[in-house]
């Protein structure tokens, strides 16, 4: 039986709403620049007919439960809020096609990509990595996942309040790459696996918030999260 120097890092997992199991996480994937109004606020238009997905990863360590009170991150002053439907893998797949996307879906969580909006920019205008600036500790928010099996959610508002101000309201319908490309297109690139969890995009609206602020989000058919920003790391 095999020993370790140190403690192994625990599994992350997300609770199931109606179940005592968890859902395990396995890796983290987010859909970049997915809704057009917010790809034009971030003055980077996105053209479907020319270009295809892109996406980043984060370290499932960097996975914080609704509800939670985090850490205002060190060595940012821009820390960014994104509202974002999260879409939970249930079955292994490679090169899925569109239509048989669902096969492969387990349910559906909300999710908050929280940034530090300052050092994203300053390596995407330089050509360099976003992980200072996405891959940040207590950033990748869930809810609850609600079991959805087969169920490819095309339509559901979406929308995020700070301090009971909405800051961000659109609708899932106006994803650029909605659900089902998302998967085929992802699963051309890696052999997807039951626990990975997909963050499908944020709509336009995204500011940055204080120690302190009060984060509540919403998706129309999923449920609610929550977050409270807590004094600076």
């Amino acid at each position: 039986m095999s020993t370790y120097l140190f403690p192994p890092p625990a599994v992350a997992a997300v609770p199931v709403r109606g179940q005592s199991e968890l859902f395990p996480v396995n890796r983290l994937f987010f859909v970049g620049r997915n809704y057009h109004a917010h790809a034009v606020e971030m003055g980077k238009p996105v053209d479907k007919t020319v270009e295809r997905p892109f996406y980043f990863t984060k370290a499932p360590q960097t996975l914080a439960l609704s509800g939670s009170t985090t850490p205002y991150p060190s060595e940012t002053s821009n820390y960014h809020f994104e509202m974002e439907l999260v879409l939970a893998v249930g079955k292994a797949g490679f090169r899925v096609k569109a239509e048989d996307a669902q096969d492969i879906i387990y349910g559906y969580a909300c999710g908050l990509d929280m940034t530090r909006r300052d050092l994203q920019l300053v390596a995407r205008d330089k050509g360099r990595p976003w992980d200072l600036g996405k891959d940040v500790e207590h950033s990748s928010v869930c809810s609850e996942i609600v079991p959805m099996p087969g169920v490819v959610m095309e339509r559901g508002a979406i929308e995020l309040a700070v301090n009971g101000e909405t800051k961000q309201k659109s609708d899932v319908d106006k994803l650029i790459w909605n659900i089902r490309e998302i998967i085929a297109d992802l699963s051309l690139f890696y052999h997807l696996q039951p626990g990975d969890l997909i963050y499908t995009g944020t709509p336009e609206g995204v500011g940055a918030v204080l120690p302190g602020d009060r984060i509540t989000g919403r998706v129309e058919g999923v449920g609610e999260i929550a977050l409270t920003v807590g004094p600076k790391a």
